[in-house]
């Protein structure tokens, strides 16, 4: 089995993605300077991994209270805290306070999952005609990278800030062969936290041999602090189509509208409005677990969804570089999983947005390419932006 490695001109590179987007230093000593609006915590230990490694957690907070902890284990966000229209300030995303839960769940809390997020079919594709088989972890089909994909990794971390906002920068080479895809890729991932309540995920990559990449970040959002599940949320996606998948999950290749149909959220609704009705795309996914085809033109940032918790006020709008956007509804949650503050997680106790490419594009030429090429860089970009209705 080839061992996984880390090398330290990935991790320049995640400072130097950092630099781009206006965060050019690192920040590794003993606090903030004075000017800082958002905080970047030194690292403190979360565990040991079974073959004795450290896994370190990294914690940002801003003057609103804003705060997101991240894990070198996965890149994962395992804490994010935000307020309510009272100023209480709670959990919006389903998480661990230790690591053991995050070695052994199935169900990709929090983390970055690659190098390809969603399903392939038959976990397998071709590239310049040369067939490649990769894990069928999900049925018959491949999912999220993989038996041990990029959220079972330790990644190489470091905290950085400059001027008013702060992150963490973190890195990864995924060496050739690694669960059967092509191509030593090197891949960098960088959170930065905002004085205005926006947390940037910056996604790039490079190989040197053809390799498709699709990473996104699999957290699933509770704007109730996870005290009930997520049914009231109102929903707006700005997608007028979707891909209908089969009983596998893995997309037809069409190209639906949603217009008439219960995928449509372009005006807002609660995601408990019509995820009971009868419809043959609801029956066979027991809920919603379907990518958006969002309207949108070019790859600058676009704004892809809005949700509103009306209890507490809270809200969360969605911008990102992607052209879909994968939304689950939480329909696999059991209440197996028990996480911060001994609140088991429920079915629906939760939802993910998943900013990305389409699902088996690999083997769909009709969808945008996943293709990643040498001599070319993967790059993405997904903005949460935090709020509350008055």
């Amino acid at each position: 089995m080839r061992r996984r490695t880390i090398c330290q001109p990935a991790l320049a590179l995640a400072l130097s993605v950092a630099a781009s987007f206006g965060c050019a230093s690192a920040h590794t000593g003993a606090g903030p300077q004075p000017a800082a609006v958002v905080v970047a915590a030194d690292p403190v230990p979360f565990g040991t991994l079974p073959d004795g490694r450290a896994v370190h957690a990294f914690t940002l907070t801003n003057r609103h209270g804003v705060s997101v902890r991240v894990l070198d284990y996965g890149a994962t966000i395992s804490s994010l805290r935000v307020p309510a229209r009272t100023g209480a300030v709670e959990e919006v995303v389903l998480g661990f306070d230790s690591l053991a839960p995050y070695v052994r769940a199935p169900r990709y809390f929090g983390v970055v999952v690659g190098r390809y997020g969603n399903r392939i079919a038959n976990g397998a594709f071709e590239i310049d005609g040369r067939r490649y088989q990769l894990a069928r972890n999900n049925g018959p089909n491949h999912l999220h990278g993989g038996v041990r994909g990029f959220d079972k990794v330790l990644w190489q971390a470091r905290p950085f800030r400059t001027g008013d906002s702060a992150g963490v920068a973190l890195a990864y080479t995924s060496a050739d062969g690694e669960e059967g895809y092509p191509g030593n890729l090197q891949v960098t991932v960088t959170y930065t936290l905002t004085p205005d309540d926006r947390l940037a995920i910056d996604y790039r990559a490079s190989t040197d041999a053809p390799t498709p990449v699709n990473l996104t970040n699999h957290s699933f959002f509770n704007l109730a602090g996870a005290r009930r599940d997520v049914l009231d949320h109102v929903l707006t996606i700005h997608a007028s189509a979707y891909t209908p998948v089969d009983r596998t999950l893995i997309p037809t290749g069409e190209i639906a509208p949603v217009a008439g149909t219960p995928f449509d959220f372009r005006v807002p609704a609660r995601i408990g409005a019509r995820i009971e009705e009868q419809f043959p795309q609801l029956r066979q996914s027991n809920g919603y677990d379907h990518n958006f085809v969002l309207d949108r033109s070019g790859a600058e940032l676009a704004h892809a969804a809005h949700v509103l918790e009306p209890e507490s006020g809270r809200t969360l709008d969605i911008y990102t570089t992607e052209p879909g956007l994968q939304f689950f509804s939480g329909n696999s949650l059991n209440g197996s999983a028990v996480g911060t503050g001994g609140r088991a997680f429920q079915r629906r106790y939760g939802f993910c947005l998943e900013t990305q490419h389409f699902p088996d594009s690999p083997n769909r030429p009709q969808f945008p390419s996943t293709l990643l090429r040498p001599g070319t860089e993967y790059r993405s970009r997904t903005v949460w932006a935090f709020g509350v209705s008055r």
